[in-house]
């Protein structure tokens, strides 16, 4: 007996009575389970830490995409998606200890204020900046319209050292990441993500490109992992004619309903090609899969991320919220897009795609042929079950995505060599090159400045290794160059104009616009389809 009682204070059950199992009101229960804890626990907790512990488990019972924010990170988010922040207008990185601006935004306060790309910031409100992290430096920085921020800035030009006092004022977080003509006929747009602000944006790209001879347009959804829904009809409607369907969503009643276009678009005639990729996602297949259904657009990359679940706030008294999918939504053809759920694989797409081989071979992709559906036009064969396949496939560059080159990435090696040769050759560069298109044709990244980065990964203990090491080498120039203009030349995202050079989705798009009969061949489903599966099942 004395053993017995032994074991039961072990376990922390003597004297304990168990009752029958009786019914059990589930509030009440978690109720006594917060008390419990707090009553009997060996560590004490808050209860917020013990209520925001038992919501973060109910969420994971719920599906991937349904999440709980702070109160802090609910106004950070909403704050994001606005399409734009009071600040000053700047870009920076931390190196060695020093705040470096890279880029001044174009009619910021920054600007106004006479600060240049290059300048070090020393000082923020008289507090040194010195070991700071970068999202420390954003809190100091931003701040509410209207109220000052106080910075001391030291100029290498000419060793000056001046302080200046910046009123913040609203700065543009533009959801249109470049948008340029990639050649007489032809216009590029890149969109990042569907904010407050996009179709505006994309009113606005779409008039410039028209007014630069614009007849043909590539529309950029690589990397894009969505946004609002608006947003996405905003954009849908610029090339879809009035009272087309962009989608339907289906809720928790079955209860439909529909979303259509207002006929209000600035680019309903001319060629259309969309670019995707394993990152696309949400608001951003959303769209794709309208402008494919209707047959107005030949899609060209990977198959898409396949999220089709749409999420709606729900507000918490004290300021956080909750994001719970309250809908699946389905392509005008009825489509449903939304991949298997996988636990903790789910949102490992780039990797187990990638061992599967569907990234790099498209025939790897099975459909059975009840995900089989028709485009509302011209009739062609798409399917549902998991993101969107394009009509055109493009594998991924394994050489692009290659370990080494991912690594470099990781540890900001191609930012420090560039923060260190513009910071002895910014001024020469301008000289001799006085906008992007002459530097973008002429400048040529020197030999020393790419070794420069390969010997600081052989000391990071990442060697480059002989297999693909040309083709590394000339990937790692083309990223050495484009992250030079965009610090050189202020204005759109000069980055991807370079990049894009050797984009193979993009180069695939200007191909199909060379022979009309190519593009037209995609639009009535020549292009060779994903194998089919006769039989019911999942798609892999």
């Amino acid at each position: 007996m004395i053993l017995r009682k032994y074991v039961l204070v072990s376990l922390g059950l003597a004297g304990l009575s168990l009752p029958l199992k009786a019914q059990v009101n589930p509030k009440e229960k978690l109720w006594q389970t917060l008390k419990a804890i707090q009553g009997n626990y060996v560590d004490s907790l808050s209860d917020e830490t013990l209520v925001n512990a038992a919501i973060a488990g109910m969420m994971r019972q719920l599906d991937p995409h349904s999440r709980y924010f702070s109160g802090e990170e609910a106004a950070q988010m909403q704050e994001a998606m606005k399409g734009n922040f009071a600040g000053i207008g700047i870009q920076y990185m931390m190196q060695n200890d020093t705040l470096y601006i890279t880029q001044i935004v174009p009619g910021g306060p920054a600007e106004k204020a006479g600060l240049q790309a290059g300048d070090r910031i020393t000082a923020i409100n008289k507090v040194p900046v010195k070991g700071e992290t970068n999202f420390a430096i954003m809190k100091k920085i931003r701040g509410e319209k209207g109220t000052s921020v106080s910075l001391e800035i030291h100029r290498k030009s000419g060793g000056e050292q001046f302080t200046r006092d910046i009123v913040r004022g609203t700065v543009p977080d533009r959801s249109v990441r470049s948008a340029y003509m990639v050649n007489d006929q032809t216009g590029y747009i890149s969109l990042r993500i569907f904010n407050e602000t996009t179709r505006n944006e994309m009113d606005q790209a779409l008039v410039a490109l028209k007014a630069q001879g614009m007849k043909n347009l590539i529309l950029d959804l690589q990397g894009n992992g969505g946004g609002y829904v608006q947003a996405a009809i905003g954009v849908a409607d610029e090339f879809l004619p009035k009272d087309k369907l962009v989608f339907y969503s289906v809720g928790k009643d079955k209860g439909k309903d529909y979303y259509y276009t207002g006929g209000f678009g600035t680019f309903m005639e001319g060629k259309l090609l969309v670019l995707i990729d394993q990152y696309t996602a949400s608001a951003a297949e959303i769209l794709t899969g309208a402008l494919q259904d209707w047959d107005r657009a030949v899609i060209i990359g990977r198959r898409s991320f396949g999220k089709g679940l749409m999420q709606r706030p729900v507000p918490v008294f004290d300021g956080s919220v909750l994001e719970l999918t309250g809908a699946r939504y389905y392509t005008p053809s009825g489509r449903s897009i939304q991949k298997p759920y996988h636990g903790d694989t789910y949102n490992d797409n780039a990797q187990t795609r990638l061992a599967s081989g569907e990234l790099l071979h498209a025939d790897v992709v099975h459909f059975p042929d009840s995900l089989k559906y028709s485009t509302l036009i011209k009739k062609r064969t798409v399917f549902g079950g998991g993101g969107i396949m394009p009509d055109k496939f493009i594998p991924l560059d394994t050489v692009e995505h290659n370990g080494w080159l991912q690594n470099v990435a990781a540890h900001d090696l191609t930012g420090r060599a560039t923060f260190d040769y513009l910071d002895s050759n910014r001024a020469s560069l301008l000289a001799s090159y006085n906008d992007f298109k002459t530097f973008n044709r002429q400048y040529t990244v020197p030999d020393y400045l790419v070794q420069q980065v390969v010997g600081a990964a052989e000391k990071e203990g990442m060697p480059l290794y002989p297999g693909s090491r040309d083709r590394i080498i000339s990937l790692l120039s083309l990223e050495l160059k484009g992250r030079l203009a965009s610090q050189l030349f202020a204005g759109n995202d000069y980055y991807l104009q370079v990049i894009n050079t050797d984009n193979a989705s993009l180069q695939e798009a200007l191909r199909v616009l060379e022979k009309p009969a190519a593009y037209d061949d995609l639009l009535n489903g020549a292009a060779k389809q994903p194998a089919e599966k006769k039989k019911t099942g999942k798609s892999h």
